[in-house]
């Protein structure tokens, strides 16, 4: 069984010379579309979608909101206590989206032994998850200090491009700080910026339970320390929701079979970081959006997003920033089917049948769809006010807008066309104006509803299948 060290990622297809640290094209893409957070205290609509992201964390948090999530609020806590360790070198801890019998079989071989040694499915697997996390990751982590203090890392400055944000829209940074009484440095605040739930609401709701590993803890050991220490890590955007969104969305794409219920599995992850504590909805909702952007980026074979070198994106913690070997994909698609066909044989080997038929074996939280699908939609915009007045009285098409965003489709349903594929996420777009649709095509993603519209993909898909054999 092969065996993977966090600080020794495996190489996919090329080496190459990583630059100096420095933000990325990508980044800076990032960062202006994550960048209207940052101006919200300049409009009533703004001041409004603040202090209703702070209510409405604080509900979430305290269970005083009910929300329609898959498990009583209890377990759900526990869970979110568990989802507080980064599985990102095999994605094993999402993988309950894939139903009972095929996360059963996938999570005994892909395991984390500890907190720095895990076992994969296979290479090509492991790279892809290496590969398009990092991608992901490096994105949202731009967010954190940039919009907390305006700098890379806590001290050392952004780039002129960078900088230029703030001055083109006007924002400021440690948004979540001046508005909820926490501005940076202050007692009890983060030093940098953007303090968290856990910082600025002081209706906390702590408690006890079992870790990943299933040993005793807290979850303020995942707040303050010492399993992980967010006291001085600014909140915007969600790096645990940019992971979940990432890895499920992989294998999404990679199990069309449960495409929608790895879509409520990344809506879950991301919602039990407000449930711990750690985040508010306007983190979650950035980091959804930092995932999808990428993700469609990368499987449109986008030049900024592949054939660069890449750091090593297996971490010991989720504030671990440890200097892996340099990856390089060239051709995106071409990584994803290798890794498709090899994840397929083994559980189809693992499972003892087919893997639609395995998909179908499912006794677990995710077996509801209709319950699925209600507590996605809770979650598309929390139910935060419109910001973007202009925006919410457009019409969009996504094929014109964003293109690229179809092949979070075609890539799980290849029958389907890139313009039907987009034709759908047209039509099961969310809301519009909301705090990050300020009419930029990244803020459309903020928009997409991949679980109405992985639904409406697999049934296109299935009836084209249909009229195929019945010729």
């Amino acid at each position: 069984m092969r065996h993977r060290k966090a600080t020794g990622f495996a190489i996919l297809c090329v080496l190459a010379p990583l630059p100096a640290l420095a933000q990325t094209a990508t980044n800076i893409t990032a960062l202006k579309g994550l960048a209207p957070v940052s101006t919200l205290m300049r409009t009533p609509e703004g001041e409004a979608a603040l202090k209703a992201n702070l209510e409405v964390t604080t509900g979430i948090q305290t269970g005083t909101l009910k929300q329609p999530i898959l498990l009583p609020f209890a377990e759900q806590q526990q869970l979110a206590l568990r989802d507080a360790f980064i599985t990102d070198g095999n994605a094993t801890e999402l993988t309950d989206g894939l139903g009972t019998s095929l996360a059963a079989v996938y999570q005994a071989k892909a395991r984390y032994e500890n907190h720095k040694d895990f076992t994969s499915i296979s290479k090509a697997l492991a790279d892809l998850i290496g590969y398009t996390n990092n991608v992901t990751k490096s994105d949202s982590n731009a967010g954190k200090y940039f919009f907390a203090n305006a700098t890379k890392n806590g001290k050392d400055a952004v780039s002129a491009e960078a900088s230029a944000i703030y001055t083109a829209n006007g924002g400021i940074p440690d948004i979540f700080g001046k508005a909820y009484d926490r501005p940076a440095g202050s007692t009890g605040a983060d030093a940098f910026g953007n303090s968290r739930p856990f910082q600025t609401d002081p209706t906390l709701l702590a408690y006890r339970g079992n870790d990943y590993f299933g040993k005793a803890s807290h979850t303020i050991d995942w707040l303050r320390g010492p399993s992980q220490n967010l006291t001085d890590s600014p909140s915007y955007p969600s790096g645990h929701t940019t992971y979940g969104y990432t890895e499920s969305l992989l294998l999404a794409i990679l199990v069309p079979e449960r495409y929608q219920q790895m879509i409520a599995r990344a809506a879950e992850y991301g919602n039990n970081r407000i449930v711990i504590g750690a985040h508010y909805a306007m983190d979650v909702l950035g980091g959804r959006t930092v995932a999808t952007h990428a993700v469609a980026h990368l499987l449109a074979n986008d030049p900024a997003y592949v054939g660069q070198g890449r750091k090593n994106p297996a971490v010991i913690n989720a504030m671990g920033q440890t200097d892996g070997e340099p990856v390089v994909v060239t051709d995106y698609q071409a990584a994803l089917k290798t890794a498709k066909a090899e994840l397929t044989t083994f559980l189809t080997a693992a499972c003892g049948g087919d893997v639609a038929t395995c998909a179908a074996k499912d006794d677990s939280r995710f077996k509801n769809a209709a319950a699925n699908k209600t507590f996605y939609d809770v979650t598309q915009t929390y139910g935060l006010p419109v910001v973007h007045k202009d925006a919410a009285g457009q019409t969009v098409d996504v094929g014109k807008a964003a293109p690229e965003a179809g092949y979070l489709l075609t890539a799980a349903f290849p029958s389907l066309s890139l313009d039907e594929a987009n034709a759908i996420l047209t039509e099961t777009l969310g809301p519009a104006g909301g705090f990050l649709d300020d009419g930029s095509a990244f803020g459309l993603y903020s928009r997409l509803n991949l679980y109405a519209a992985g639904g409406k993909a697999a049934a296109l898909a299935a009836s084209k299948g249909t009229a195929a054999s019945t010729r």
